[in-house]
């Protein structure tokens, strides 16, 4: 359904989830301000077109998600816009349901689906455009997206359903993507992924994300640079030393850890242990003397007894990290652990998050 109108259409890109979201919203409004279209974002003010870029993940995202379509049908059904499209996980996962149950949606596209939301928005995709986008960070920083989805096999998680397996940028692509966001003024990289560790191993053979680290480094302009969604398992030791070394490397680990019971991370499918655990931080604390670690974890996870969130207690407190978000279990239908009984009590698991906290 291509859009067709005499008049001029202003497009409002509406985000939502993550930093992965933002960038691929960002990929989108570039697309269009390159074909010359109007493009705002997360404005209401004069755009006759919008399109939601939904979040997919866990049931509070899900909801907000589907909140937000059903705010702007209402605003199509009082002439307030012309055309509604719907983007990103949420109707990755949900679009047969979805377009039963939000007929008034013009198309639902799924994350893999950019060409074709393209050209429903009357545009061309530019497979030229390597890093072009429309930022939409405060100017001093950007997020670099280095790679699209994940290869691990988390039990709770529903990522690789909606995102597919693990697919890395090139280290070139990156750098000439980095250098195009250094000329605009940006002055620290935000490195994101589904998984950053993994990278470059379905495309080098081996990991490289020290190396990549590196490459970005030299880029002129680029004073700074983090890593965001690093995975414990396996963990690349030679990001440390790039870390401890390198001035440009911000002395920062963002982690997501989930659990520490070692039957927890068992049936989580983390491939890790409470001591290994243990022993990363420890590592990490030794390599790079002062360096900041974020993590986020899971409570009410099926069969999380009151021991074992005990055993997660002690470590929050013996591990004294500087940043650390919560999330409570959501049963997430398709992955592994819908298959495990949700026996921790809504009411428990949120008593568990302000505990933690």
């Amino acid at each position: 359904m291509r859009v067709k109108s005499h008049k001029k259409n202003t497009i409002n890109v509406i985000t939502l989830g993550c930093s992965k979201n933002v960038y691929d919203s960002e990929i989108l409004m570039g697309q269009l301000k390159a074909n010359q279209m109007d493009v705002k974002h997360e404005t209401s003010d004069d755009a006759n077109i919008v399109v939601v870029n939904t979040c997919g993940f866990i049931d509070n995202a899900k909801e907000e998600s589907v909140n937000t379509i059903l705010e702007q049908i209402e605003r199509k059904e009082e002439g307030k816009i012309d055309k509604l499209f719907v983007t990103g996980c949420l109707s990755e996962r949900y679009k047969p349901d979805l377009e039963k149950e939000m007929p008034n949606v013009d198309e639902f596209f799924g994350t893999k689906d950019l060409p074709n939301l393209l050209k429903s928005l009357g545009a061309d995709y530019k497979h030229e455009l390597v890093g072009e986008r429309l930022t939409t960070t405060p100017s001093h920083y950007a997020y670099l997206k280095i790679s699209e989805g994940c290869d691990r096999k988390c039990s709770f998680c529903a990522i690789p359903l909606m995102r597919g397996g693990h697919k890395s940028t090139s280290i070139e692509d990156l750098v000439t993507e980095s250098e195009k966001l250094a000329s605009k003024g940006v002055k620290e990289l935000i490195l994101i992924a589904q998984d950053l560790t993994y990278y470059g191993l379905d495309l080098y053979k081996e990991r490289r994300l020290s190396e990549l680290m590196t490459k970005l480094s030299e880029v002129e302009g680029i004073e700074w640079i983090r890593i965001h969604y690093a995975f414990p398992t396996a963990f690349p030791e030679d990001v440390l030393e790039v870390i401890r070394t390198n001035p440009s490397v911000c002395t920062y680990m963002d982690i997501p850890l989930q659990h520490v019971s070692d039957n927890l991370l068992s049936s989580m499918r983390r491939g890790t242990t409470m001591q290994k655990t243990k022993d990363l931080i420890t590592k990490f604390r030794k390599e790079v003397p002062g360096i900041t670690i974020r993590t986020s974890l899971i409570v009410g996870y099926p069969g999380e007894t009151e021991k074992e969130f005990q055993e997660l207690l002690d470590f929050v407190e013996e591990s004294k990290f500087d940043r650390l978000g919560v999330f409570t279990y959501s049963h997430e239908e398709n992955t592994h652990a819908f298959n495990l009984k949700d026996d921790v009590p809504m009411q428990v698991k949120h008593q568990r998050a302000e505990e933690v906290m």
